[in-house]
């Protein structure tokens, strides 16, 4: 629930209402009608008053109405009588009103013409209605109520005429009129009168009968054309108008009423006043005090509720205890709500006070989320409402929740906030960063100052940076990176080479002045800092700003720093440093030397040609493995220099290889079969040379040896008649696995037996298919045309006569001649085609047709 209490100014009372803390947004806001009001109700008090879109009037119990703007402003004033005005009603156009008083006077007059209606009844007049069309419509109406309901209806003739709708049930208390339904409430309760059918199409009763109705009135309120609100005592129903069907007529009224709603409100709270607000209902209650209320500071408050009203109860939306002046001594009666149709605008009235609700807006809403410190959710809420509110900011809201988070000591997300707030205001950016230099947080704010096109000052970025570099050097260092361009280089740099002199190993600093450096363009500073520190952005500077020409005499440092990604760049950029350049600067380190040339001939075997040589040594002093490769691949090394180096060293394989490769295959055999040792090897490289004498002399080397006449005897038999080796093993010489042997000989021999007959019927079958195909070939037609010609006349074959005879003849070959031109006598020794013939062609070439 929401309290508001009246703040009294020192000149006159046009307070404001304040709410009372609580997590919950109020519904409404409040504000208490001023101006002329509040002059009007100093002198007098007020009895009623209706809504216009247009305007407000007022009645007093001092018998005046007086015509307000929706700011309280007087218009105009009447004097109707000097007692209480008891009702005032309009018509839907603003045009005319009603007014009725305690003393029995009713008038009806135009605002705006001299047209109207005066009548003195001997009894108070309580409510009076005008037909809505009052002033639109020629027949002329308006109802009154106090004993009974009259009908006032002025014809055509300019005169009235009075009727009685209803009497008998007690004074008439209040009378709503829509369209062509009027209803009334009395002491027993409610109707509604259909002026069309001229009948009276409802009662619906009152609940409460023990309350006096002229101390707890009825409310009536009409929310559409068919749905009326009505609110009595402690009791609310809503009432539905419907067509009854055709068929259920009879005698019976052709509409009816149906209770959708009806529900009763706590038992010490009575309806002052009801009105609609969308599916909703607002609700004003009067609360009457009783012994345990009587110690409660807000016992005697009067109350605006909303609830959501359900079939037989209601769910209350939200409670507002309101402060009127001079509540204390007001009952029921004496407070009414009216509300502006199509508008969410209601008007509590009270004898001494007049307070003005409508439903909050977003800049309310904002307004209540900056009461309550709720500054996140504010800025979020304009940040989405930027069109339509119109009293915030934000700009402005942004701010006041940045100093917000500053004072609650939240800098980091203060900061954050910042990028939201001021955007591309350079002038909020500097001030703000001032500001968190005062309270010492610049490190808070540096993470999100500009960086784009729209920057800062460099004296605020080098402020910044200076206070980093007195105790984070991580954090300066970072800072040096994103704020490239942001500063000035020089000021930064000569504050880090006066870090230095203090600590001149950090390499923090070293690598952040190399940066410097570099984004200065001075490179050769920067390379030296980063080979000093073996820095891993060396090859990274390097490549990006080219500086090869800066690297020449530092090649030997570079590899020392990373051998493989030095040779890689050095390889890739051979344009620029050539070979002769990197090999001479890498004399004095050789195991460098070697792993450049030995890259560089992997990736082109002939671009390092001139050093082939060289390379002999080098891989044999630091990459044997890889010798015996790169005589197989190189073109250019000088055999007889290999062979000598490999001798020296005692390689036998690379030996083997070069005596090979030099022509001395027998030499190179020796070598296998004393040195190594290998018979398979052996036997592996006579069969590379395919060379009877190499295996006559492998033989020879072997017949005194079992193991070696073993490895024979398993190999040798697809290259060499094995007749040969075996008559040559001496009688009674033990030999290894010798049954094996010979049979792997015996299977070979088979094998090679069975892959000639296999061979044989391949063949066979091939040449007996292509035969069949050939013979196939040789029985088909050749088309003869007009466009071949004889081979020999190289005339047309054929004659231009088609009933001339002749004769021709057609080769396999495609060769065609005249038979005449062939100069024979017998047409049967025609079995070659002479041209295939002279030119030994052989099959293919003979006769097809004569």
């Amino acid at each position: 629930m929401f309290v508001y209490e009246e703040v009294e100014s020192n000149e006159e009372s046009t307070d404001e209402s304040e709410e009372e803390e609580s997590e919950d947004e109020p519904k409404l806001k409040y504000e208490r009608l001023a101006n002329g009001v509040t002059t009007v109700l100093q002198n007098d008090a007020a009895s009623c008053m209706i809504v216009h879109d247009k305007f407000l009037a007022l009645g007093t119990h001092g018998g005046k109405v007086f015509l307000l703007d929706v700011q309280g402003n007087e218009i105009e004033k009447f004097e109707i009588s000097s007692v209480k005005i008891n009702q005032i009603s309009l018509d839907d156009g603003g045009d005319y009103i009603g007014v009725c008083c305690e003393d029995g006077k009713v008038q009806v007059f135009g605002l705006y013409s001299k047209e109207g209606f005066h009548e003195n009844m001997d009894y108070p007049v309580k409510v009076v209605a005008l037909h809505p069309h009052f002033g639109k419509s020629s027949i002329k109406q308006f109802v009154t109520g106090g004993n009974k309901l009259l009908l006032y209806e002025r014809n055509w003739l300019g005169r009235w005429k009075t009727a009685v709708l209803h009497e008998g049930e007690g004074p008439i208390s209040n009378i709503k009129w829509r369209d062509n339904l009027i209803a009334w409430s009395n002491s027993v309760g409610v109707k509604i009168y259909d002026t069309a059918t001229k009948q009276r199409i409802t009662s619906v009763p009152r609940d409460n009968t023990s309350l006096r109705s002229d101390m707890y009135p009825c409310r009536l309120c009409w929310k559409d054309s068919v749905t009326l609100i009505i609110g009595w005592g402690n009791s609310i129903k809503i009432c539905s108008v419907k067509e009854r069907h055709p068929n259920e007529l009879r005698d019976l009224p052709s509409r009816y009423v149906e209770i959708v709603s009806a529900f009763e409100t706590e038992q010490n709270m009575y309806i002052s006043g009801i009105a609609p607000l969308g599916d909703q209902l607002v609700i004003l209650h009067y609360v009457k005090e009783d012994l345990e209320q009587m110690e409660k500071q807000n016992h005697a408050r009067p109350r605006l509720d909303i609830v959501q009203p359900l079939s037989e109860s209601c769910e209350e939306i939200s409670s507002d205890a309101l402060t009127v002046r001079g509540f204390q001594g007001n009952e029921c009666r004496d407070y009414s709500l009216e509300h502006a149709e199509g508008e969410s605008h209601f008007y509590i009235i009270s004898p001494k006070d007049i307070v003005f609700a409508r439903e909050r807006d977003q800049d309310d809403h904002i307004d209540w989320l900056l009461d309550k410190k709720k500054y996140e959710e504010a800025l979020m809420a304009v940040e989405i409402s930027q069109k339509t509110v119109k009293r915030h900011k934000v700009k402005d809201i942004g701010l006041a929740f940045i100093n917000h988070l500053v004072e609650i000591g939240e800098f980091d997300k203060a900061a954050r906030k910042c990028q939201t707030v001021f955007g591309k205001s350079m002038d909020l950016w500097e001030n703000e960063v001032l500001r968190f230099k005062e309270i010492g947080q610049l490190k808070a704010i540096s993470l999100y100052l500009p960086r784009g096109d729209q920057r800062l000052r460099p004296l605020i970025y080098e402020m910044i940076l200076h206070e980093f570099l007195k105790s984070d050097y991580e954090g300066f260092a970072t800072l040096i990176k994103h704020w490239q361009g942001m500063y000035n280089n020089k000021t930064v740099v000569q504050a880090v080479l006066d870090h230095l002199r203090r600590d001149p190993q950090n390499k923090i600093l070293l690598t952040t002045l190399a940066e410097l450096y570099a984004y200065d363009q001075r490179y050769d500073k920067a390379l030296e800092i980063y080979l000093r520190l073996r820095h891993e952005n060396i090859f990274q500077l390097i490549h990006k700003h080219s500086l090869f020409d800066a690297i020449k005499d530092k090649i030997v440092l570079l590899m020392e720093f990373d051998k493989e990604k030095a040779v890689d760049m050095l390889l890739d950029n051979a344009d620029k440093i050539s070979i002769e350049k990197v090999v001479e600067s890498l004399e004095s380190r050789p195991e460098y030397q070697h792993l450049y040339l030995h890259k560089l001939f992997k990736m082109d075997h002939h671009k390092g040609k001139q050093y082939h040589e060289k390379q002999i040594s080098l891989y044999a002093e630091y990459d044997r493995s890889n010798l015996l490769p790169f005589l197989r691949d190189s073109t250019h090394c000088p055999l007889e220099k290999a062979l000598e180096i490999c001798q020296q060293r005692n390689f036998v394989e690379e030996t083997v290889f070069l005596l090979s490769r030099m022509g001395n295959s027998h030499q190179a055999l020796q070598m296998i079969m004393k040195e190594m040792q290998d018979v398979d090897k052996a036997i592996e490289f006579a069969k590379q040379q395919d060379d009877a004498e190499l295996w006559e002399d492998l033989i020879l080397y072997s017949i005194d040896k079992p193991p070696f006449i073993t490895g024979l005897l398993n190999n040798i038999g697809t290259h060499v008649d094995p007749i040969l080796l075996i008559r040559r093993i001496k009688e009674g010489m033990e030999i290894p696995n010798l049954r094996d042997s010979l049979v792997k000989i015996l299977q070979d021999y088979n094998l090679q037996i069975l892959l000639r007959e296999g061979c044989k019927k391949i063949i066979v079958s091939d040449c007996l298919t292509l035969l069949k195909k050939m013979h196939r070939t040789q029985r088909r037609g050749i088309r003869v045309g007009e466009e071949n010609i004889c081979e020999s006349c190289h005339n047309a074959l054929l004659p231009g006569d088609g009933a001339q005879s002749f004769k021709v003849v057609v080769f396999n070959c495609r060769h065609m001649f005249h038979l005449e031109c062939l100069r024979v006598d017998d047409e049967n020794i025609l079995q070659f085609c002479n041209i295939c013939n002279a030119k030994r062609r052989g099959p293919g070439s003979g006769v097809i047709e004569l």
